[in-house]
């Protein structure tokens, strides 16, 4: 391939350290500079914005952190190795992740950022550590890339930003679908909730079911995958990351607990009250613990079950009644404990009406992100290694 070079990946990137302010001093926290771990950037998308816990300017004098630019990579290098974005703006991180920096006149940083996505793989392979798997500096150093000519790696780049940039676009439609319908829910159910509607049992409304205890499972790519809380990210469910059973095993053993499309799931320990909707490109998919599927009884009333166990409201009942002096989780016997507004069937209808609209789109807009990770994640290797050229400007090259 004219014009691409062998090179090692760690000679066309910056690879910058973090680290960690002391937490027992009061002073380098809860300032206004964000500081990234990778539960905030483990999220599949592309750019991150914000960070769940920020430091003070002494923190970040008085501590090895650093700050990244705009734009910059962040990768994770120790436990959850591989997890990455973009900087959206400037941000300080821990000493677990690594920040990217391209080298100006050698390599592009949206390039890099599809580079580094093709070589996660390769760096897991050849992580360090005992306890915790590990890359280092000189990781980078041991994997060798054809790197094509600057304005070839533009073109490239911008292949697979446009299909990213079509991808955050739907994302950012479902998020204003989801607050649309929450407002509508809150108003209708809540604050318009009247004296006269009195309460019914949570289990007379929502059929719910925890899942077995899966034992026999695997990490290999074969058979029937099941949910745990680590798939649940961002209101999604990451088959990816999934462990699996014998397709055997859980088309009798565990036939009862297989999911639907529809299905809700709720995480039941920890961070109580994650959860996501089923789709159907996530089936087949099981039940395990740790994991509580609902179902709405009259079996249409799916978008106000959305909106309900979705709802703070619900959130604070979980938290009431959880149990756990280390940590907090919950099950079918605290479930049967709740209670809820009953809304007559004139709102109930009402907030379906206007909802079920809403979560049509958000299940339509679901399915194209998934086709289009998909022609990124089948296009992103094949770009990376030369077998699919894109054309450029030549004279840009010379």
């Amino acid at each position: 391939m004219s014009g691409w070079v062998e090179v090692s990946l760690g000679s066309i990137i910056e690879v910058i350290g973090g680290g960690t302010p002391k937490t027992s001093n009061p002073e380098y926290w809860n300032g206004e500079i964000p500081w990234l771990s990778v539960v905030d950037f483990n999220t599949g998308l592309k750019f991150v914005s914000d960070t769940e816990k920020k430091i003070t300017n002494l923190g970040l004098v008085e501590s090895s952190t650093k700050i990244l630019n705009s734009g910059d990579i962040i990768i994770s290098a120790r436990g959850t190795v591989g997890a990455m974005a973009r900087l959206a703006k400037p941000m300080s991180f821990n000493q677990s992740c690594y920040g990217i920096r391209n080298i100006s006149n050698i390599s592009d940083i949206e390039y890099t950022f599809y580079l580094l996505k093709d070589c996660v793989s390769e760096l897991k392979q050849i992580t360090h550590g005992g306890v915790f798997d590990t890359i280092t500096r000189e990781t980078f150093n041991e994997i060798f890339i054809s790197l094509p000519p600057l304005p070839e790696q533009k073109a490239i780049a911008n292949v697979l930003s446009s299909l990213d940039d079509k991808i955050d676009l739907l994302h950012r439609q479902n998020k204003t679908l989801e607050a649309m319908a929450e407002t509508l829910f809150r108003q209708w159910f809540i604050e318009e909730a009247k004296e006269d509607w009195g309460v019914i049992p949570f289990e007379d409304f929502f059929d719910f079911l925890e899942g077995p205890g899966i034992r026999n499972w695997q990490y290999t790519n074969t058979g029937t995958p099941f949910i745990n809380i680590r798939l649940i990210n961002e209101g999604d469910i990451d088959i990816s990351k999934a462990s699996f059973i014998s397709d055997e095993e859980a088309n009798v053993k565990y036939n009862h607990f297989k999911l639907k499309e529809g299905d809700m799931i709720v995480s039941t320990s920890g961070t109580l009250g994650k959860n996501a909707i089923v789709r159907s490109y996530h089936l087949p998919l099981v039940l395990n613990t740790s994991v509580i599927r609902f179902r709405p009884k009259d079996g249409k009333s799916f978008s106000f079950t959305y909106q309900y166990l979705n709802s703070k409201l619900f959130v604070e009942q979980l938290e009431t009644q959880a149990s756990g002096s280390v940590q907090a989780n919950f099950g079918p016997t605290h479930l049967k404990k709740l209670t809820m507004v009953n809304p007559p069937d004139e709102v109930l209808n009402k907030i379906c009406n206007y909802t079920d609209c809403y979560y049509a789109r958000i299940k339509n807009n679901s399915a194209q992100i998934q086709t289009l990770e998909k022609l990124r994640d089948n296009l992103l290797p094949k770009l990376m290694s030369g077998e699919v050229r894109v054309a450029y400007d030549q004279h840009d090259a010379a």
